[in-house]
């Protein structure tokens, strides 16, 4: 179990200059933007605008904070994400305009490349507590609105609103509770 608090987090411009992620974690440790096998990061989007190409990577983003924002996925009808709204996945492949609904997010986006790793993304509530049962090789949790006590057989950690937990090692269950409603996104990442 590895805490990153946000302060941690890697800042860095988009590839299209338009904007600036917050890296949180990437595979292999160090790799670049070029040569990742997956990638979680969180972005500011202030205005709208394209999404940077990543050829070969699938992609799946979130809402966590703001209104929301519309998607035009290779100029299809625009598909509407919002702070409640399920993950949405699409080809680092594919052209996508965005444009916000009523004023700036932030978004969560999770990258794997494809053969490579898959990844699966989910937004719970934690409010009432969770127990979470292993079912990938790694796993990240993400609260964005409120605190979380996490608990293993060996350990507990306390995660402040936008710090992640990042499991890597073999785990049976988690035990996650929050004092108050707490929205947390789960993100499990395997080798295809």
């Amino acid at each position: 179990m590895r805490v990153i608090p946000a302060s941690d987090y890697r800042r860095m411009p988009w590839r299209n200059g338009g904007g600036e992620t917050m890296e949180i974690a990437i595979g292999p440790p160090g790799a670049g933007i070029d040569r990742f096998d997956w990638r979680v990061s969180m972005a500011r989007v202030g205005v709208d605008g394209p999404f940077s190409p990543f050829p070969g990577i699938d992609r799946t983003l979130s809402v966590v904070k703001g209104v929301g924002l519309r998607l035009a996925v290779n100029a299809g009808a625009p598909v509407t994400l919002t702070s409640s709204s399920a993950p949405f996945a699409f080809s680092g492949d594919a052209r996508v305009h965005s444009s916000l609904i009523d004023g700036p997010v932030i978004d969560l986006n999770v990258m794997t490349r494809r053969g490579v790793f898959r990844h699966r993304v989910e937004r719970l509530d934690a409010d009432r507590g969770a127990e979470l049962l292993m079912r990938s090789a790694i796993t990240l949790l993400l609260p964005i609105d409120g605190a979380l006590r996490i608990d293993d057989e060996k350990n507990t950690v306390e995660l402040a609103p936008f710090d992640t937990l990042l499991l890597s090692q073999p785990w049976r269950s988690l035990s996650v509770r929050s004092q108050e409603p707490a929205q947390v996104f789960r993100i499990d990442i395997d080798e295809s």
